[in-house]
């Protein structure tokens, strides 16, 4: 009987890979909430009601951001610790530290386990997960304590705080800037150092270098010495797209950034040119999931909000600590317009054709997402009074799990609060759990219906 309830148990676990993603996510928030409400996890030594720690669990697991109180101020030390290590874990990827954890033991990684790494990781080979693994903890680290000590200094030297409070500070900000959380310990986020290239660009680093994805970093460590004896990259299609896309998004934010609120005196306008310069590229950065604001968003001109939103939308690079429909499935969308446009066959970009099952892909992940996000404003407009471009904004930055807002978070409803919950649950692991699906269901047909074609447009 037992035996017999134990092989229903691994059944059930390890029916599919994406299965086992969502329970094990769910299960960090649920621990974490349980932590969070704990008397020693606030300030005051009272516990914290259970839709407060419910919020910023999820927040911190999927690297959101977004927070119903100043994360500063109301938690304790030991519950800044919980929300850190929250970070941490959700950034780095549940099942990818699950299975590391298997491998360190074990010293070997059975195919469930490797298939189940890979719908967090995105490795494209089985073989290949031994080396993921490895190389995003070592990554993970290291740019996590370089950025980390650069911040320390900064606020050791810059501005006078003590060893033990700078060398937190740094840290502290390095993990979330990294994993592209956006949590920061000042009700301000980082306003406070706008002119402060020695923070702003540190941290910009870090969220870039996590969003782009551990693929990508993997892949440019791995042939950088290859590159040095022959002068050639070959990066794969994947790391090309990946790294061209987000560079454009960057330039683009930046200069729309600026153009948009050169004059805005409570944004760009209160700076000098390079302050202009710097805060612009700062959001754009920020934009693609990372969550922290060196201006005020309350005060943006609703083009900027609207910019934003489109950028916060496409998110970062797959297989990375970033949110959004990824820059892949942009390019991709992008890649098969452009096709149509010009009468052409089959989607190429960068001298590759690529499979029609992609596209599919790429449209139903894209899809998926707006429909979401329209479905959750429209619900958020019924049960509060903030305006359309506020709710709007705060339902992309839940989805994207980005953590910039407006300011209207805090304020809306328990309903409200509730759907950004799901949504930043959902834009965490849904487009982990729908590609997974999507590939691992994909089957051929042994027979074709009759072909006919409607009007389009």
């Amino acid at each position: 009987m037992v035996s017999a309830v134990r092989r229903r148990s691994r059944s059930f676990f390890s029916a599919h890979p994406a299965r086992t993603v969502v329970i094990a996510f769910a299960s960090a928030v649920l621990i974490g909430t349980g932590l969070l409400m704990l008397p020693a996890a606030s300030a005051d030594g009272r516990a914290t009601s259970p839709l407060t720690a419910l919020f910023t669990s999820t927040s911190a697991v999927c690297v959101t951001g977004l927070a119903v109180v100043d994360t500063g101020t109301y938690w304790s030390g030991f519950g800044e610790g919980v929300i850190l290590a929250l970070i941490q874990i959700g950034g780095f990827g549940i099942m990818t530290m699950a299975s590391l954890l298997a491998l360190l033991v074990s010293g070997r990684l059975r195919l469930r386990m490797q298939l189940t790494a890979q719908a967090e990781t995105k490795s494209l080979g089985i073989g290949d997960v031994r080396r993921v693994l490895l190389g995003v903890a070592g990554t993970t680290l290291t740019v996590e304590l370089g950025v980390g000590a650069v911040l320390a200094l900064r606020f050791r030297y810059g501005y006078g705080n003590g060893i033990g409070d700078a060398a937190y500070l740094g840290l502290f900000h390095s993990v979330s800037a990294f994993n592209n959380a956006g949590f920061g310990l000042h009700a301000d986020s980082l306003t406070r150092y706008a002119q402060d290239a020695w923070i702003t660009l540190p941290i910009a680093v870090a969220v870039i270098l996590g969003g782009i994805g551990f693929p990508v970093l993997l892949e440019a460590l791995r042939h950088r010495h290859r590159a040095r004896a022959t002068g050639r990259r070959n990066w794969t299609l994947h790391t090309k797209l990946t790294v061209i896309t987000t560079a454009a998004l960057l330039l683009v934010g930046t200069v729309l950034t600026g153009l948009l609120e050169w004059t805005n005196p409570a944004t760009l306008g209160a700076h000098d040119v390079w302050g202009k310069l710097l805060n612009s590229f700062f959001h754009s950065a920020m934009s693609r999931t990372a969550g922290f604001n060196s201006l005020d968003i309350g005060a943006m001109q609703p083009s900027t909000l609207l910019l934003t939103c489109m950028l916060m939308l496409i998110g970062g690079g797959s297989a990375g600590t970033a949110g959004g429909i990824k820059v892949t499935t942009f390019a991709v969308l992008a890649a098969a317009i452009v096709a149509e446009v010009r009468g052409e066959p089959t989607s190429t970009v960068l001298g590759r054709r690529l499979a029609p099952h992609v596209l599919r892909q790429a449209l139903t992940v894209a899809l998926l997402g707006v429909g979401l996000v329209m479905t959750a404003t429209l619900t958020l407009l019924s049960v509060s009074r903030a305006s359309f471009e506020a709710v709007l904004f705060e339902v992309v930055s839940a989805f994207a799990t980005v953590g910039l807002s407006t300011g209207i978070t805090a304020d809306l409803p328990g309903t409200g609060q509730s759907v950004l919950i799901a949504l930043m649950f959902i834009g965490r692991i849904g487009p982990i759990t729908l590609v997974s699906a999507l590939a691992l269901r994909e089957r051929t047909r042994r027979y074709e219906l009759p072909e006919e074609r409607p009007v389009i447009g």
